[in-house]
């Protein structure tokens, strides 16, 4: 791993690397555990591994929503790494929702933003990467115990959801209740059981009501800024 320099407008340290493996040569994002900015919710040094827990999720979920993410020792100790996505600033999630193109993948991400608890979902952390496909990001203070979902996709909340997407849901749950699994126990490495144990109830409880969720009544449901 290399350093190429420090990204801006970020409030962790987050730094842009190329990895080398073989005659392949990718950028990333390195977002080191001791550059995290201290946070009286979430515990520090595990912004890291929430970020990884995000990617794995969305991997078993099969709906790969999130760029490949892995937790490694770098040039400054341990954090995530995630394939840099070159995009459009000037495309994110309020420029594009109406595109038919990406209704698929917005549906799959407000529910995946539920599953993970994600309390930062800003437009501008959807990107349309040079292919045309919808890419997640920043998905370090996801996970809590305490329900915190922030998002500015609500758009579907209370429609039906979809009977494939509801068995991709089906075969996750049933894969966070298999203690000997891969996906169970690469979860195991990354959050704690109360976590795991939290995130299970959720898509319980969208694979019991079969609807995508609503905004809380009485809680902060939108992230700010915005974008």
């Amino acid at each position: 791993m290399a350093e190429q320099g420090l990204l801006p407008y970020s409030s962790n340290h987050s730094f842009l690397v190329t990895v080398a493996g073989g005659d392949l040569t990718l950028p990333a994002v390195y977002k080191p555990q001791r550059g995290e900015t201290p946070l009286w919710d979430f515990e520090w040094g595990s912004l890291c591994k929430r970020e990884t827990a995000a990617y794995e999720v969305s991997r078993s979920l099969d709906w790969n929503l999130v760029p490949p993410t892995v937790l490694r020792q770098g040039t400054r100790g341990l954090g995530s790494v995630q394939l840099y996505v070159p995009n459009d600033d000037e495309e994110h999630y309020f420029t594009i929702h109406a595109d038919a193109r990406f209704a698929v993948p917005l549906r799959r991400l407000a529910l995946f933003d539920y599953v993970i608890n994600n309390a930062d979902r800003k437009s501008g952390h959807c990107l349309i990467g040079p292919e045309g496909r919808l890419w997640a990001i920043d998905h370090g203070i996801c996970f809590h115990v305490e329900f915190k979902v922030r998002t500015v996709i609500w758009e579907f909340s209370a429609e039906p959801i979809e009977p494939d997407t509801l068995e991709d849901l089906a075969r996750f749950r049933a894969a966070l209740c298999d203690p000997s699994g891969a996906v169970a126990r690469t979860l195991h490495r990354l959050l704690t059981a109360d976590e795991r144990a939290a995130m299970l109830a959720r898509v319980e409880t969208l694979v019991r009501s079969r609807r995508y969720p609503a905004p809380h009544p009485h809680r902060r449901n939108y992230p700010w800024p915005p974008i």
